[in-house]
């Protein structure tokens, strides 16, 4: 394979004004790195094959010399500030890395996505499941994966959505709820008995049929029949017209989405939150949740892997993106999961 020097030159060398150190001694340095970051999991690997090794200890490692590794792939970004040369590094150290870091099942998926899509129901279950399925070198990494903010993030995510439906059922009578982009639907089989109880209609919609059939799956294994919860093949982008979307669904006591609003550009996003927001029935709840770029690491999600469909964003964007909805500041609530990582806003019309 070719190195990075040569790999970049098109994408650095013409910029030579965008690094500190002249293009060509600063791409090798970084490129020494990714060798030592290498030849040093080597010795972890051959560390892991020993009976008698320290698990904590080889976990530690891996993810002290990752995290040093994440931090000089920051830095070529600062120092570099060319988007198209720090695309081009990502690839390279993508390719460069695979041979030991595919050993990962976690790394492995979130570089190649064989669903054909980011953030698939199946990534994301591996994710609520917090269980490492690789051996050797590659289980370490799939822990340091599963540990990072995001990962816990996410866990953490699935727990308070579901604490806020649950809230939302035990003080309403048959609500209709709206679960846009659904997913694998786990905050909804995990509430199988509230849903009875309150007499409420979930209608869950996504475009992946894998995603809908293992939702109604866990359904019929929680007894959620079809006038507890219903699956809907749709494609949720369609939900910006306003008029198109309540001629679909009609009125909506609760209308939520877990991750789907991260991937969508600003100006799209906002007509979508204007559309459903004029969907909620007067006292009904729009309940949103959004990654916050502040708390979490994003070198692992643009380096390490390959997950860069979700947009970057920050309390503030969160904030200037509702009132661009003309959802009035006074109609909104704000809580974080426990780690920090993901902010939910809960907006009541």
């Amino acid at each position: 394979m070719e190195d990075l020097k040569t790999y970049q030159e098109g994408a650095i060398l013409e910029h030579s004004g965008l690094v500190r150190e002249t293009p060509g001694t600063y791409v090798e340095q970084f490129d020494r790195k990714i060798d030592d970051y290498l030849a040093r999991l080597s010795v972890l690997e051959l560390q892991c094959s020993h009976p008698a090794a320290d698990k904590e200890k080889l976990l530690d490692e891996v993810t002290m010399l990752t995290d040093s590794m994440l931090e000089s792939c920051a830095q070529f970004e600062r120092d570099t500030k060319d988007p198209l040369a720090v695309k081009n590094a990502q690839v390279y150290f993508r390719e460069k890395t695979h041979p030991v870091l595919s050993k990962s099942y976690c790394i492995e998926r979130t570089r190649t996505w064989p669903s054909g899509q980011q953030g698939d129901y199946m990534t994301l279950e591996l994710a609520y499941k917090n269980m490492p399925l690789s051996q050797g070198i590659g289980y370490y990494l799939d822990k340091y994966l599963l540990s990072t903010q995001l990962g816990v993030g996410v866990r953490e995510r699935v727990v308070k959505m579901r604490e806020l439906l649950k809230e939302e059922l035990l003080k309403r009578n048959c609500p209709k709820v709206l679960d846009v982009a659904c997913g694998s639907c786990r905050e909804v089989f995990e509430l199988a008995p509230e849903i009875k109880k309150s007499g409420a209609k979930f209608t869950c919609i996504d475009l992946d049929p894998n995603a809908l059939d293992f939702a109604l799956d866990r359904f019929t294994y929680a007894g959620l029949s079809s006038d507890h919860a219903e699956v809907v093949q749709y494609n949720a982008l369609r939900m910006f017209d306003t008029e198109m979307a309540q001629a679909e669904f009609g009125m909506q006591d609760v209308i939520y989405s877990i991750g789907f609003f991260d991937y969508l550009p600003d100006d799209f996003l906002v007509k979508l939150l204007n559309s459903l927001y004029a969907m909620l029935s007067p006292g009904g709840k729009l309940i949103a949740s959004f990654k916050d770029a502040d708390r979490y690491r994003a070198e692992i999600f643009h380096w390490l892997v390959d997950w860069d469909g979700f947009l970057q964003r920050t309390e503030s964007d969160f904030i200037r993106i509702l009132r661009d909805a003309d959802i009035p500041d006074n109609a909104v609530s704000m809580t974080r999961v426990d780690s920090g990582s993901i902010i939910f806003y809960t907006v009541v019309k």
